[in-house]
């Protein structure tokens, strides 16, 4: 009788353990809360809404922290996907002086190659720095027509004479650059690109021959030039945003 009753007793099997642990891990997964993530991009506070780990399937064996620093990366790879402009700035702010530079460069080199005969150029290093004053930074104190062509005549004329007084050289270098800069204070005319004009000069046989025509050629024809781009520059970017 007793053989009976334990036979007629419910058995407890491995199955019966593994569907019960199977589905108090399910769930205790069901309330577990999705961890939305704040992110910083930019300056600016984005929040990535993450998909619950009991959707996918993850959460069986998972601890709490683990999964947090799996969501962490995942939405941390998602905003560094998507390239995201300064705060402020627009597609038409990189355009157009992007474009008004490439203009700049492809005019002084078409000029060049119509005086390649004279054997002198226009499109020389200090212009570059011009075009970039004028092109991203309009309103500075360097982009005022006043500081640019007076700074540029009257370092260009420097350079000339320290040549003619201490010949090339280290000497005449160091006299260029510091008068080139006493000019600039002196006159109230602060255009950094323009001191490297008389460096240019002393270095560069090729201008020689203009003697103090090199005042006004290249620096500052090569400036009025870029000035009439900056000008149609400025126009589209006040009326053409994008």
């Amino acid at each position: 009788m007793a053989l009976l009753q334990h036979q007629r007793m419910p058995g407890i099997g491995c199955g019966d353990i593994w569907s019960r642990a199977r589905s108090q891990c399910l769930a205790a997964a069901s309330h577990a809360p999705s961890l939305p993530v704040l992110l910083r991009v930019n300056g600016g506070s984005r929040q990535a809404h993450l998909v619950d780990s009991r959707k996918t399937g993850n959460a069986l064996g998972l601890s709490g922290r683990s999964r947090r620093q799996d969501l962490c990366v995942v939405a941390a790879s998602t905003a560094s996907a998507t390239p995201v402009l300064p705060s402020g700035v627009s597609a038409s702010d990189v355009l157009w002086p992007s474009a008004g530079a490439f203009l700049a460069m492809a005019v002084l080199g078409r000029i060049d190659q119509m005086m390649a005969f004279k054997g002198v150029s226009l499109t020389i290093a200090p212009l570059g720095a011009v075009s970039a004053v004028l092109f991203t930074a309009p309103d500075s104190p360097s982009a005022k027509k006043y500081n640019m062509f007076v700074a540029q005549i009257g370092c260009a004329a420097i350079g000339v004479l320290a040549l003619s007084l201490f010949g090339p050289g280290w000497l005449a270098r160091g006299a260029a650059l510091s008068a080139s800069i006493a000019f600039m204070t002196i006159t109230g005319s602060s255009h950094p690109p323009a001191a490297s004009l008389p460096l240019l000069f002393i270095d560069g046989p090729k201008f020689h021959n203009l003697q103090f025509w090199y005042a006004l050629f290249p620096g500052a024809a090569g400036c009025a030039i870029l000035c009439l781009i900056q000008e149609v520059v400025v126009y589209l970017k006040k009326n053409y945003k994008f």
